[in-house]
């Protein structure tokens, strides 16, 4: 899909989406406190031109994909101005209980909540039971879940879309030879859903296996889903799906790593391995490490900080192409999209 329509609806939109959570990102920080490192932060920062420029980059590479055929254009590149309206409201609502957690460094409510009679401590692995990001409810209600795709947006000024969108040029080629419908995917940790519903757009009849331990965030998916058919949604841990041996062609899972403890990053590789079916793709999307923008490490290692990410400086530092090879997986390519890792694996 190409052409000049194409081009100036991309950026008009794209335009639109970046001011306001770009905006937004700017007010977030006029209305919160940096809290300072426990210790000296090794690294340089990005200046906030960096940052821009790589942003920049993203979209040209984003709208190249558009043009190419690669994917399809978004339909929803702008929301809607009320549905807009509602979620920066709650958001900065939201901010302010953030703030507070950050600087009393509160980031197991979830934990304590769960352990009260009734809670669900017994239901989900201690590493989940976590505020992260010091959201609110971490990943365990609706209200998070709704705030979810906001926050993330604002958090990447407008970039989290284009980042997952990554992931569809992989896809893409994987699925060219193939015949759709007879090809299944499994999207480890879905979310929201906001990822599978670029992936159902471009494919409508490929078949589905939608995976992620929140009730809450999965329920919002399948709402959010509704229109498309061929989707299981399936509420489990990634490194214990229950779903069968070889089962799938292909595996994506976007943000997911880096709030894993390392030991259960190397479980959850070595399910999605055994999932796949020989010959099957693992396509993988997530935060920059230390080395891949040399400039960005300084800010790397300040972002658990800021936002509480407890296995986050481990993954930075965690060697994700030896993880990959040791289970078995031939890394078939690493590329960096702004604060993106996208890597290609294949079971042999």
């Amino acid at each position: 899909m190409s052409g000049p329509l194409t081009r100036a609806a991309y950026t008009l939109g794209q335009s639109a989406r970046v001011g306001l959570f770009w905006g937004q990102y700017l007010l977030s920080a006029r209305l919160t406190t940096p809290v300072k490192a426990p210790k000296p932060i090794e690294g340089p920062f990005p200046d906030q031109q960096r940052i821009l420029r790589d942003l920049r980059t993203l979209m040209a590479r984003d709208l190249a994909n558009i043009e190419a055929g690669l994917y399809r254009l978004p339909h929803d590149l702008v929301e809607a101005p009320l549905q807009a309206i509602g979620r920066t409201r709650r958001y900065l609502t939201d901010l302010r209980a953030v703030e507070r957690r950050r600087h009393s460094r509160a980031h197991d409510e979830v934990y304590r909540e769960a352990k009260q009679e009734g809670g669900p401590e017994d239901r989900y692995p201690r590493y989940y039971l976590q505020n992260f990001h010091f959201q609110t409810d971490g990943w365990l209600s609706r209200r998070s879940a709704e705030l979810y795709d906001h926050q993330v947006e604002v958090l990447f000024g407008g970039g989290a879309d284009a980042m997952r969108r990554q992931a569809l040029v992989p896809l893409h080629h994987f699925l060219k030879p193939r015949h759709t419908a007879e090809t299944r995917l499994l999207d480890i940790a879905s979310g929201t859903g906001r990822f599978l519903g670029f992936v159902k757009d471009n494919y409508p009849r490929l078949p589905i296996t939608a995976l992620d331990l929140s009730p809450a965030y999965l329920e919002m998916a399948t709402e959010a889903l509704r229109a498309w058919r061929g989707i299981d949604f399936v509420n489990a841990p990634a490194e214990a799906s229950g779903l069968p041996d070889e089962s799938h062609d292909l595996a994506t899972c976007l943000f997911l790593f880096h709030e894993l403890p390392r030991k259960v990053r190397r479980q959850v590789t070595a399910e999605v391995f055994r999932v796949l079916k020989p010959g099957g793709r693992f396509i993988l999307v997530d935060s920059v490490q230390r080395g891949d923008q040399p400039d960005y490490d300084g800010l790397l290692d300040y972002f658990p900080v800021a936002f509480h990410e407890p296995y986050y400086a481990d993954y930075i530092r965690d060697d994700l192409e030896g993880l990959f090879e040791e289970a078995g997986f031939a890394v078939l390519s690493t590329e960096i999209a702004y604060f993106a890792r996208v890597m290609v694996m294949q079971k042999g």
